[in-house]
C-alpha cells in the first residue's frame, strides 16, 4: 500500500494533469462537447477528492480514485468513438492513465 505522502504526491500530479485536460479541451474548438463536459465533471470533482486525500481514510481514498478512474475510462471511450483531435487524445489519455496506475496501486 502507498504511504499517505505518496499519495498526496500522485494526487497532485493527477490534479495537474485534469487542469491541462480542461485547458486543452475548452481551447480546442473541434473538442466533442460530451469529452469536454467528461472532463469538465473530473475537474469539478477535484477539490472534494483533494479532502478526501488529506483524510487519510484509506477506504475512502480508494472510493474516490475508482469514482474518479470510472470518469476517466469514460472519456477514453469517448475518445475512441468521437476521434478528437490528437491532442486532445492524448491529453484524454493521460488523465486516464494516472488514474488508472493509482487506483492499481491502491487495491
Amino acid at each position: 500500500m502507498l504511504q499517505a505522502a505518496e499519495i498526496q504526491q500522485r494526487f497532485s500530479q493527477i490534479q495537474q494533469t485534469v487542469n491541462q485536460a480542461e485547458e486543452v479541451t475548452r481551447n480546442d474548438q473541434g473538442a466533442p462537447s460530451e469529452i469536454r463536459d467528461c472532463i469538465q465533471k473530473i475537474a469539478h470533482e477535484m477539490p472534494q477528492a483533494q479532502r478526501v486525500m488529506q483524510s487519510n481514510d484509506q477506504s475512502r481514498i480508494v472510493e474516490c480514485i475508482d469514482r474518479l478512474e470510472e470518469m476517466g475510462d469514460e472519456a477514453k471511450r469517448m475518445c475512441r468513438s468521437q476521434q478528437p483531435s490528437p491532442q486532445v487524445a492524448s491529453v484524454v489519455t493521460r488523465v486516464h492513465d494516472v488514474l488508472s496506475d493509482l487506483k492499481h496501486q491502491l487495491h
